[in-house]
């Protein structure tokens, strides 16, 4: 192997700014390739453990996700792979760690229909663009938005709720936060319905069913997982999942379309990426463990029971969905004036 010599810079030298130094490891890892060392690490990834961060906090859907495959994916790889933990700003923050790491595959993370695809159209500042700075490597899957109300409202179904709020215009429905793909479930039911809707957005789904159960807020929009168990209890009422196919937990709840609003289908995905610039045979080993993983009837089996719908891609798959819904969100987004700052 080429060896590399790296001349050492002196401490009087003018600080370099983000911009300067992320242009200085696309420069190295050109170099690296030029004289053949990439190749060759590619061929012995991974040699140490894997950073998987979860832009979300411990304890939910996502990290149960994470966790179970990642765990699988390490059985493949023959390295742990650590699960990492860095929530704030819908999500942005752990996955700017993400862009911002080293292109040798060694930490990924778990992308998002709202971080990889909404986010750059909500947020006033964001310090990464989904288009540039990463590169995918493949879904897990999506999960379900249930749209509930409180026991208090008179209302059985999603006609009953549309002929409700047009006598109420302005009606409040809550979300587990703004910016989040319950959030803009919420946004594009407003518009295919033509009613009138005030969002109030929450820290999270456990402040927002408490809420719900006790009639301060009448309707919500929140994933299907955190709010099943008091569905099926009767503490709370499900009228349609937001999805394109009703979900097997609730088979008799119709899909958002079914229920009179053809062309509704919001499902949030979730997908594996690392930061641009991962060497292909890299990417290549992280996908063939990642579609290892979702394909073990263990692993199934666990992420469903969840609430979860497992699904697996192609790097490029997951590429070509992520510009895709970049764009659609983007169109829906400033349509509707969405804002999370």
């Amino acid at each position: 192997m080429p060896r590399l010599a790296l001349r050492a810079t002196s401490r009087s030298q003018r600080p370099t700014s983000p911009g300067s130094s992320r242009r200085a490891v696309v420069i190295a890892t050109a170099a690296l390739v030029a004289f053949g060392v990439l190749p060759a690490m590619a061929q012995d990834f991974p040699s140490k453990p894997i950073r998987f961060i979860v832009p979300y906090a411990a304890g939910g859907t996502t990290d149960l996700v994470a966790r179970t495959v990642g765990a699988h994916m390490a059985q493949t790889l023959g390295q742990a792979v650590v699960i990492e933990n860095r929530g704030g700003a819908g999500g942005n923050l752990g996955m700017d760690a993400v862009a911002k790491s080293a292109p040798d595959g060694y930490t990924v993370g778990m992308g998002a229909i709202s971080t990889n695809a909404l986010n750059p159209h909500i947020y006033k500042k964001m310090s990464f663009d989904p288009r540039k700075d990463f590169s995918a490597i493949g879904l897990l899957g999506n999960s379900t938005i249930v749209l509930e109300v409180s026991p208090s409202v008179p209302v059985k179904t999603v006609a009953e709720l549309r002929a409700h709020v047009a006598k109420n215009p302005g009606m409040p429905f809550g979300t587990a936060g703004a910016g989040t793909s319950m959030h803009l479930a919420g946004v594009l039911f407003g518009q295919l319905s033509h009613t009138e809707w005030v969002h109030v957005p929450y820290k999270g789904s456990a402040p927002l069913i408490t809420d719900l159960i006790g009639g301060q807020i009448p309707v919500a929009f929140d994933n299907l997982p955190a709010s099943l168990p008091h569905i099926q209890a009767g503490k709370l009422r499900a009228l349609a999942v937001a999805g394109s196919q009703r979900n097997p937990a609730l088979p008799d709840v119709p899909t958002l379309a079914e229920a009179g609003l053809p062309g509704y289908a919001i499902e949030p995905w979730f997908g594996v990426y690392g930061p641009a610039g991962l060497p292909a045979p890299v990417v290549r080993r992280l996908e063939q463990a990642l579609k290892a993983a979702l394909a073990d009837p263990g692993v199934k089996e666990k992420l469903v029971a969840a609430g979860f719908s497992p699904k697996s891609s192609t790097a490029a798959e997951l590429a070509t969905l992520s510009a895709q819904e970049y764009e659609r969100l983007g169109k829906v987004a400033r349509s509707a004036n969405m804002s999370a700052d």
